[in-house]
């Protein structure tokens, strides 16, 4: 399976310039330890050629948000879900259903 896990930098809400300078360099690096250290595991799970992809990003209150973007089991989500949690992550909810999932 391939992980990748992509840090959305624009946010609802604007930072001050510096403070967003810093923001967006711990959310980099978040997000590259996220793929490649805490679901790491997940890439010996399934097909070669499934693949799970995971946006993160900033709430108003500077906590990192994640969202599981495309069509995965359940079982893949919920281990996205307790890695996550355990990093002290907050599940990214959005007011639209399936905001980023396609439509079939």
């Amino acid at each position: 399976m391939i992980v990748t896990v992509l840090a959305i930098l624009e946010t609802d809400f604007k930072p001050e310039a510096s403070l967003g300078k810093i923001m967006n360099e711990r959310l980099r690096v978040a997000a590259a330890d996220l793929q490649a250290i805490h679901l790491q595991p997940l890439e010996a799970i399934g097909q070669r050629n499934e693949d799970v992809i995971v946006y993160i990003s900033y709430n108003p209150k500077y906590k990192i948000r994640w969202r599981v973007v495309n069509d995965v089991s359940e079982d893949i989500e919920t281990y996205v879900a307790k890695v996550c949690g355990e990093l002290g992550y907050l599940r990214w909810n959005t007011a639209a259903i399936n905001i980023f999932k396609g439509v079939d």
